[in-house]
């Protein structure tokens, strides 16, 4: 998924292609591919920077952060990069330097070879929400026995009692 941008001889092209899922390496991600990546962009190059402006279609599966079933979520992003050489962003000392506002939407390429697979994977994470859940009701996990509650009901004691109030109870006589 490498794009050669020393064979990018115009102002501009149109990228229109499609990933198959296993090209990926998401081992250790927190998602999965379940359909085809769609990427449908243009690509605009002004001296050695270069801009990419499109469409990233596809579907991710991720787990629920209350019941950790697997759930389907939908990619639909409009990505509108800048890239521009490795060596503009260092300043040569080696030391740390303050990221400006600009630079937020600033992406680096070497070798004059643009990363497909990151630039992807890296709206795919984008894409994702803060909390995914499988659906807005959904119950979670029993915190005692630990069933899914939007398959099972349990009979467990879910009240916590705060034991640095025990002494507190004592005096009222609440035993």
């Amino acid at each position: 998924m490498q794009l050669d941008l020393s064979r990018f001889r115009g102002d501009s092209d149109h990228l229109d292609r499609t990933f198959d899922p296993s090209s990926f390496d998401l081992s250790g991600d927190e998602f999965a591919l379940l359909a085809p990546v769609h990427l449908v962009a243009d690509l605009r190059k002004d001296g050695r920077k270069f801009r990419l402006q499109g469409r990233v279609t596809t579907t991710l599966e991720c787990a629920c952060s209350r019941c950790l079933e697997p759930f389907p979520v939908l990619v639909d992003a409009s990505p509108d990069l800048l890239f521009l050489p490795a060596t503009d962003n260092a300043d040569g000392t080696g030391e740390e330097r303050e990221v400006r506002e600009d630079d937020l939407g600033v992406s680096y390429y070497r070798h004059d070879t643009l990363d497909l697979g990151e630039v992807l994977r890296e709206q795919f994470y984008l894409a994702l929400p803060m909390k995914p859940l499988c659906r807005e009701d959904c119950q979670g996990l029993c915190p005692v026995c630990g069933i899914n509650r939007n398959r099972e009901t349990c009979t467990c004691q879910t009240t916590w009692v705060d034991p640095r109030m025990d002494a507190l109870r004592k005096l009222r006589g609440d035993d």
